[in-house]
This record gives structure tokens, C-alpha cells and sequence, in this order.
């Protein structure tokens, strides 16, 4: 069978995808939550801290302007090149997975994903900093949000699935390649 006629077969459009349709209002829905949980933070933890559970979980504001963990500190421009070039590789990749079933998992990884991806990256271009606010004291664990939980668990999810969900052959392009000899 022709390759392109094996795509068309598996691919609907992409505007009319069920499939899609969720994605997309998955992904709203979440950078929404990430975007309003910011807001409340800044309205209401710049001064006070709040204790969820005293001793080991808190909520703290703080205004980061690196990424993870502190890292790359005042490197904003950079930072949003990188977002922009991996929601890229994202927007590609939910583009080239077929519609179907066995894929739901990782499409929802990387809507996950995006979603943390875009989160931060909307605090870089508005703020030139990203709000944290979720704070692990009983371990003094880094600030973070809720993007930052979304690129987490995702990766955690996609290493996940790469380890024991799914093989080579599930994806036509890399068996491709691999008959080829093209690495």
C-alpha cells in the first residue's frame, strides 16, 4: 500500500477528529487552570504565605525568572525560543499520529505537555518571569506550578510509554526507516 494512501486511511481530517476536538479542549482547559491559578496566586500569596498542611506543604509566591529548578536564570529569550521549537516538534508530532485507539496515550502526553509548555511560556512573554507558588517545605523542594506538573508527569508518562507501551513497529515512519537504513 502507498504511503500516502496508508496516512489518509488512518488520518481524518484534522479539524473534524473527535480525537483532536478533545485534545484541543484538553489543552485549553489546562492552560487555563495553569494561567487562573497563577492569577489567584499573585493576588493573594505576594504577601502571605498560606499553609496547606503545616510543615509540609504550603503555598509561597515567587516570580522565577530561569527555568526548572532555578536553572538558566535570565535567560527569558531563550527560553522562549526553546518552548517555541519543542511546541513545534509537539504540533508535528500530534500531526503525524494516527487517529486511532492505541494512540490516545501518548496524544494526551503531549497535550499534557504542551500545555505545561505554554503555560510558562505565556509568564515569560507577559511577565518576563513565571509564577511558582506550590511549595514542598518538609523536603524544601524547589517552588514549582502547575505547568511545571504538567511537563513532569507528562515526561514521566512518555518514558513510560516508550519503556513498556509501545515498540518500533507501532510507528510507521521509524519502521520504516529502520528497513530503509536511514538513522
Amino acid at each position: 500500500m502507498d504511503k500516502k494512501c496508508s496516512d489518509t486511511h488512518i488520518k481524518k481530517n484534522i479539524f473534524t477528529s473527535k480525537t483532536n476536538i478533545i485534545c484541543f479542549i484538553m489543552f485549553v482547559l489546562l492552560t487555563f487552570i495553569d494561567q487562573f491559578s497563577k492569577q489567584i496566586a499573585s493576588h493573594f500569596l505576594r504577601s502571605n504565605d498560606f499553609d496547606l498542611i503545616p510543615g509540609v506543604l504550603q503555598l509561597h509566591y515567587l516570580e522565577n525568572t530561569g527555568a526548572a529548578w532555578g536553572m538558566m536564570q535570565n535567560r527569558t529569550w531563550l527560553l522562549l525560543a526553546i518552548t517555541v521549537v519543542v511546541l513545534g516538534i509537539i504540533l508535528y508530532a500530534l500531526y503525524r499520529l494516527p487517529d486511532t485507539k492505541k494512540f490516545h496515550f501518548l496524544r494526551f502526553c503531549l497535550v499534557l505537555l504542551s500545555a505545561g509548555a505554554l503555560g510558562n511560556f505565556i509568564d515569560r512573554i507577559v511577565n518576563h518571569y513565571v509564577i511558582d507558588f506550590i511549595y514542598f517545605s518538609l523536603i524544601n523542594f524547589p517552588i514549582f506550578n502547575f505547568a511545571d506538573c504538567y511537563v513532569c508527569i507528562s515526561a514521566a508518562l512518555i518514558l513510560y510509554g516508550i519503556l513498556f507501551k509501545y515498540k518500533d513497529e507501532d510507528f510507521p515512519s521509524a519502521k520504516h526507516k529502520m528497513k530503509s537504513g536511514v538513522k
